[in-house]
């Protein structure tokens, strides 16, 4: 069973990825005894199962998928949530939260108000149906467990949700790199929307301009280690505290003379 294209390589449609008895996933049909891709995007092999994810298009929930979404919508009961999918989230006290609310004494818009942006996860979807969101957790930030409910802060950047596999990396390599170069606090959606938040801006730009090569270049191999060169670069031309109050005083002295 020859192998056509190699694993991660990007294909276009109509183009043959592989001859004989394959197992095939999304994005990928059969001609004759050839799978065959359906779109643009980067071919995925692995044991004797073919799948291609492709290189844009919008996110469809799935059940564990964790989102960042923004509260558009606020009823006595109800919270409309915008997750970059043609589905909104819905989210209901009676299934969201923690602790038990009572629609007399409570207010949800206490809880989460219009504009705010939330870190929930999809607990059930079946395209009937509008996809249904919780932030409920047994073990809110605690050992593997994802932080959920409200983001305070930050930035917020969109790119293709086709990329977050890339963004995160193998085992968590790019998220971790990036992290480490920059400080920065990160919490990556599986719908495309990635939140930051640094000490500085210099911290959180170095992190934007980071997702952006990455989005940019997700095709491409050897993507880690030139993130990891960039981000050391960007780190040795960025100007320390001192010596930015050195270059201050220096002004200083020139006026003053």
């Amino acid at each position: 069973m020859p192998i056509l294209i190699k694993d991660r390589s990007m294909v276009t449609p109509r183009e043959a990825i592989a001859e004989g008895d394959f197992s095939i996933g999304s994005n990928v049909y059969r001609r004759e005894k050839k799978v065959v891709s359906q779109v643009i995007g980067l071919v995925t092999i692995k044991d004797n199962f073919v799948s291609v994810v492709p290189l844009k298009g919008k996110y469809l929930p799935r059940v564990g998928d964790l989102v960042i979404g923004k509260v558009t919508d606020v009823s006595l009961s109800t919270w409309i949530v915008d997750i970059a999918s043609p589905y909104p989230g819905v989210m209901r006290t009676s299934t969201s939260l923690a602790r038990r609310f009572d629609p007399i004494k409570d207010k949800t818009r206490k809880i989460f108000d219009v504009g705010e942006v939330i870190v929930a996860k999809v607990f059930s979807f079946d395209r009937t149906r509008d996809p249904m969101l919780t932030v409920r957790s047994d073990n809110r930030g605690g050992g593997n467990s994802p932080y959920l409910g409200k983001l305070v802060g930050g930035r917020v950047i969109d790119v293709s949700p086709s990329k977050i596999p890339r963004l995160i990396g193998r085992r968590g390599s790019m998220i971790s790199t990036i992290k480490h170069y920059t400080n920065c606090k990160m919490i990556v959606g599986q719908n495309g929307r990635v939140w930051f938040k640094g000490n500085n801006f210099e911290d959180e730009l170095l992190v934007l301009r980071a997702i952006q090569k990455i989005d940019r270049e997700a095709h491409t191999t050897g993507l880690t280690d030139r993130i990891k060169n960039f981000l050391e670069e960007a780190k040795k031309n960025m100007p320390t505290p001192s010596k930015e109050k050195q270059s201050d005083k220096e002004k200083r002295s020139e006026k003053k003379s």
